[in-house]
């Protein structure tokens, strides 16, 4: 009795051991807007990531963009593209007018090995 005791015990520990996993997994959010062909304006922020540098790529039809490396602020990053020059002076990573295509825009956040850590589409 007390082995399967401790048995049942050791794998509710390893189920909640999952669940705790999956509750801290990378989240992703990709926001775009298109404003006709006068400006196109995308951002992705992660949340849920592991300390160390990260990169966002965009991509809609063959447009595609990658920012800088940053590092991750707690377990947060923050990249924006835009085609607005007073944003891209403030720190957003330059992307035509016309960069959304298809109404559909793919966001990627990559570590520094290059390695996708996840990504989203959205339209």
């Amino acid at each position: 009795m007390n082995r399967k005791h401790f048995t049942l015990t050791a794998c509710a520990l390893s189920c909640l051991a999952g669940l705790a996993l999956d509750a801290s997994a990378a989240t992703i959010r990709v926001h775009c807007e298109q404003r006709g062909t006068a400006r196109a304006r995308v951002s992705v922020d992660g949340n849920n990531l592991a300390a160390g540098n990260y990169r966002a790529i965009v991509v809609s039809g063959a447009n595609s963009a990658q920012s800088i490396a940053q590092a991750a602020v707690g377990d947060e990053v923050e990249f924006d593209f835009d085609s607005n020059p007073a944003d891209i002076a403030a720190g957003a990573t330059a992307i035509a007018p016309t960069f959304i295509q298809g109404r559909q825009v793919v966001g990627k956040i990559v570590n520094a090995q290059g390695s996708t850590v996840i990504s989203d589409t959205v339209s």
